[in-house]
């Protein structure tokens, strides 16, 4: 294992927990916002 590959796979973990954060947060909140729609 040399430093190219291991900074590759630092940044494609980075990349992907950012982008799984992203989808997990846009999907509360717009689960949210239906919930709060729902009670008007």
């Amino acid at each position: 294992m040399d430093g190219a590959f291991l900074s590759h796979v630092i940044a494609w973990g980075i990349g992907g927990m950012t982008a799984l954060g992203a989808v997990l947060i846009t999907g509360a909140l717009f689960s949210l916002g239906r919930r709060g729609a729902y009670r008007k």
